[in-house]
């Protein structure tokens, strides 16, 4: 059938700024106290600290990694801590070279750094939210690099140990303070994207995960997370009547497959089904829930952008998920739900889901995406502080904190913004991003004091002033969770 010359032009339109968009991402920089001792930042809130996409690098120094995979994870800093090895920096570029990295990950210096400087300024937090993907990128070809006669069950064993590193890392910064940890894409023990529901590396990797929750919390989580990696927890005081639901939404990607490269939408099936069980307990009891988990609902928009896709002649874009199951069912516990937390993207970013019908849940879900300790894509390393209240459990003001560099070495940390003072809104709640998002729809040019803030802190570190020629599409992924919805949004910005 002919296209139309009206469709003609919205294509090449849309595909010319959805390249520039593609190049513009590809090229952003895209001893502690004791709980006792810590108060709150202010009267009726505690402090939580968010951390996503650590992205551990074992490989870093080969020689070590061998070291690694023969001691136990209690004496891995001992080991990175020492000298590094004479053909460190030719042995991983090799590495790099044979796994086509497309950037470097972080290092045992810069996981260091970022330890310090939460103990620094993350110091009052009262628990910690670590939203996914805690071990390096391309982990599989870099594990068979460096250890090409690797018997079954290594790659496993190294996984498992690096997943355990990071998380007592994490846990021995701030002793005492519960770790709230999910799995991401990467976080897999045969392969990115791949992972098979009850596996023993799910039930291995249970106790870590619950390790220092109260006895029957930690058992049932243990239960839980060897089935498919879910949990529940509730929130520990001063938080009232409040629980955190973990999952592994890996299984709901449109790119998952089990270990043996198969297509399988039942351990999907299975979380949703889980998920809205605890939410109806929830909402029976008059519980307030946090959700989280890695791989955000919604619009990809790098892989969108990346392939040039055609929207306005009705090509749907690329979805995060392989459905919809995920927002729909969030989007309708917005009486329940006062927080989403996702990652993934290694950016400052957020997201409203709201339900497609009015009722009891009219309010929508509020959803904050964490950015990356990893300087992969190009961003500096960062962390957020966030205050919530303890009666509410709403996110009242969070404030992300970065590092001056890339490395870990000779770097300084320092707040980078204050989501408050930035966007004048009284909390992250589904109300105040309502009106945020209306405002930065309404500023199609980027002009405001808000929509400028947003571009500056989307990647820590470093502004992309770029953003605002591609502003009125990049705000309808962060309203419109469905792929249609999205399409219309975007094409019909075009025509403003």
């Amino acid at each position: 059938m002919r296209t139309s010359p009206a469709i003609a032009v919205l294509r090449t339109l849309y595909r010319t700024s959805a390249l520039m968009v593609c190049a513009l991402l590809l090229t952003v920089p895209a001893a502690a106290q004791s709980p006792a001792s810590r108060t709150p930042l202010n009267a009726g809130t505690v402090t939580a600290l968010f951390v996503s996409d650590i992205h551990f690098e074992p490989f870093w120094d080969p020689a070590k990694a061998e070291q690694l995979a023969a001691a136990p994870t209690a004496q891995w800093n001992v080991i990175l801590a020492s000298p590094g090895s004479p053909d460190r920096a030719a042995r991983f570029a090799a590495v790099e070279k044979a796994c086509h990295t497309r950037g470097e990950d972080t290092t045992y210096a810069l996981y260091n750094s970022s330890l310090r400087a939460i103990r620094k300024d993350a110091g009052e937090a009262r628990f910690v939210i670590v939203s996914g993907d805690l071990i390096a990128h391309s982990f599989t070809c870099k594990l068979a690099a460096v250890f090409p006669h690797a018997a079954p069950g290594d790659y496993r064993a190294f996984v498992e140990k690096t997943i355990e590193f990071v998380v007592a890392s994490l846990r021995g910064a701030l002793p005492g303070v519960p770790v709230y940890a999910a799995l991401g894409n990467n976080d897999s023990d045969c392969g990115d994207y791949q992972l098979d529901p009850n596996s023993a590396f799910l039930a291995d990797t249970a106790k870590v995960i619950a390790a220092g929750l109260p006895g029957p919390e930690q058992r049932q989580a243990e239960q839980d997370f060897a089935v498919g990696g879910y949990f529940s927890v509730a929130l520990p005081a001063p938080v009232e009547h409040a629980r955190l639901l973990v999952l592994d939404d890996l299984f709901m990607s449109r790119r998952y497959q089990s270990c043996g490269g198969k297509n399988d939408a039942a351990p999907a099936a299975q979380q949703i089904a889980w998920l809205q069980q605890q939410l109806n307990d929830a909402r029976r009891k008059g519980e307030k829930i946090w959700v989280m988990s890695h791989i955000p609902p919604g619009v990809d928009a790098y892989s969108t952008a990346a392939r040039g896709q055609s929207l306005c002649a009705g090509t749907q874009p690329t979805m995060f998920l392989s459905s919809e199951a995920l927002p729909h069912t969030l989007a309708q516990y917005g009486d329940v739900i006062k927080l989403a937390i996702f990652a993934h993207t290694h950016m400052d970013e957020l997201r409203l889901l709201e339900p497609e019908t009015q009722g009891a849940s009219e309010r929508g879900v509020a959803v904050k995406m964490v950015s990356s300790i990893s300087p992969v894509n190009g961003n500096n390393p960062s962390f957020t502080v966030a205050r919530v209240d303890s009666r509410s459990a709403t996110l009242k003001d969070y404030r992300v904190f970065v590092a001056s560099n890339q490395t870990g070495v000779d770097t300084t940390w320092s707040e980078e913004y204050d989501f408050a003072k930035a966007y004048k809104e009284p909390s992250f709640s589904a109300a105040s991003l309502k009106s945020l998002i209306a405002e930065f729809d309404a500023d199609k040019s980027a002009q405001t004091s808000a929509s400028r803030n947003f571009i500056r802190n989307y990647s820590p570190g470093m502004s992309v002033p770029a953003l605002q020629i591609f502003w009125p599409q990049y705000v309808c992924a962060l309203k419109n969770d469905a792929g249609d919805a999205f399409a219309s949004c975007a094409c019909g910005a075009l025509l403003k």
